[in-house]
């Protein structure tokens, strides 16, 4: 399908979504102050977990990836699935807490968290946010890009956007890890979020590190998920004002 069909298809393709009424559209996140935290942690016994990411085995090379279906696409781009640091560190891991905060509720951030479109590829790559934060998705192109999340728990939303600078705010209602969005129009365009329910969680950056901070003293189980290479979980226990380290390893497919 060529540039030109796929973006009478998009503007379709919005055009019928907003026709029967937004019905793939999320809603818009609640305005006002978010409720108070239940249960808040002391900052005086707040604990912490910190580690690295490692990858045994070769990673597959970043491969080139072909963009002449739209010339706005003009900057070398090469594929992310697996990134692999200087070490054997592992790039793009979502770290979170999965279980042992029990029946605390933590009110969800007012600040949106930024999903951009720049040199025709979503930036970032692998990130996390909380149930009830907005979502802020930004075109910083000056090309049509779409944004459509594929979630199984949370409802699907599909925003396309024609114009340079156009921002579209979504929210996510229940925990999901993870959620992959794809451009339908770039096939090559696509990125992962880790959507939960409190603020304990991180995404390695080059050096595979992580650090989950701030948490009351107790027993955790800590997941570690890779959009390719799968989730591992560990144990962890925590006294008050104190700081474990742990070490996740990834296979290489």
């Amino acid at each position: 399908m060529g540039l030109r069909m796929r973006v009478l298809w998009i503007a379709l393709l919005v055009a019928t979504v907003s026709a029967c009424g937004g019905s793939q559209q999320s809603k818009e996140p609640p305005t006002g102050t978010p409720p108070a935290a239940s249960a808040p942690v002391d900052p005086a016994t707040a604990a912490n977990v910190t580690g690295k990411i490692m990858l045994e085995g070769t990673p597959p090379a970043p491969q080139p990836i072909k963009t002449a279906s739209d010339p706005n696409c003009t900057q070398p781009l090469t594929t992310e699935t697996i990134l692999a640091g200087s070490g054997g560190t592992l790039q793009n891991v979502f770290v979170y807490v999965k279980d042992g905060l029990g029946n605390r509720v933590f009110a969800a951030p007012a600040t949106p968290v930024v999903l951009d479109q720049h040199n025709c590829q979503y930036r970032p790559h692998v990130f996390g946010i909380q149930v009830g934060q907005p979502l802020e998705i930004l075109n910083s192109d000056a090309t049509l890009h779409n944004i459509h999340a594929h979630p199984e728990a949370n409802q699907e939303f599909n925003r396309g956007q024609a114009i340079q600078g156009m921002r579209d705010r979504a929210v996510f209602s229940t925990m999901e890890v993870m959620v992959p969005f794809k451009c339908d129009v770039h096939n090559w365009m696509n990125a992962h979020v880790g959507v939960v329910d409190h603020p304990f969680f991180s995404v390695t950056g080059a050096d595979g590190t992580f650090r989950l901070t701030g948490l009351p003293p107790g027993t955790y189980t800590i997941e570690a998920v890779h959009e390719k290479l799968g989730r591992q979980t560990q144990s962890v226990t925590i006294g008050a004002k104190e700081t474990k380290d742990l070490a996740f390893t990834f296979k290489a497919a």
